[in-house]
């Protein structure tokens, strides 16, 4: 039932605030004072992929944004206000882009690539209209890849999808103008794997020393 989930989290909730507190009685005063993460984490809004805690990290060490498909739209203030805030007022050296196995997105994506015909812009429902650059991305793998295996397929949007979102973060004005003054902050393009637990390093990182290559 519904109100047995919420009273559930609420106790939940309450016993960890108790837990925590035993062990370690200082750390909610000292959360209250502010916060001073070193990493933004861009991930998916997919429930099997809590960033805290694959990462075995507190409250406090990651500034987050998470939406579908671990997206970042270059004309879209809500993640360009994030990674505004993480730059320049938390002064995080990391950024990550994170993807995911089994990406529900990404699927979704990669089976209406093909469809005709395709919707107008107008009649797309919201979640068409975010995803359409991935769907794009999706018919451009279609049309040039020989992979017959669509679960073989898949992985290899999700990956292609989180090398171009570390793209599209580097490429921003908000990461030139702090490599301009110095400031040495990487971006990283990371897939969880939900079949292991393990994330894995892509190997597509940006930094302040080959961002003019771009």
């Amino acid at each position: 039932m519904p109100a047995e989930l919420i009273s559930r989290l609420l106790n939940n909730n309450a016993a960890w605030a108790t837990d925590v507190h035993k062990a370690e009685p200082t750390f909610f005063p000292e959360s209250a004072k502010g916060q001073s993460p070193k990493l933004l984490w861009i991930g998916c809004a997919d429930s099997r992929v809590p960033e805290s805690v694959v990462v075995a990290c507190k409250p406090g060490e990651i500034f987050v944004h998470r939406n579908i498909a671990n997206q970042f739209h270059p004309e879209d203030d809500n993640v360009l206000s994030v990674l505004t805030y993480a730059v320049e007022a938390l002064n995080i050296d990391h950024i990550v882009v994170a993807g995911h196995t089994y990406c529900g997105g990404a699927t979704h994506c990669y089976n209406n690539a093909s469809a005709e015909p395709q919707p107008s812009v107008s009649a797309a429902t919201p979640l068409s209209r975010w995803l359409s650059p991935l769907t794009d991305l999706a018919r451009e793998q279609q049309s040039s890849s020989d992979l017959e295996d669509k679960e073989k397929a898949i992985r290899a949007l999700i990956e292609k999808n989180v090398e171009k979102q570390v793209l599209n973060v580097a490429r921003t004005s908000i990461l030139k103008e702090a490599w301009k003054r110095g400031r040495d902050i990487h971006v990283h393009g990371w897939v969880y794997e939900l079949e292991s637990g393990r994330l894995r390093d892509l190997e597509c990182s940006v930094t302040k020393e080959n961002a003019g290559e771009l």
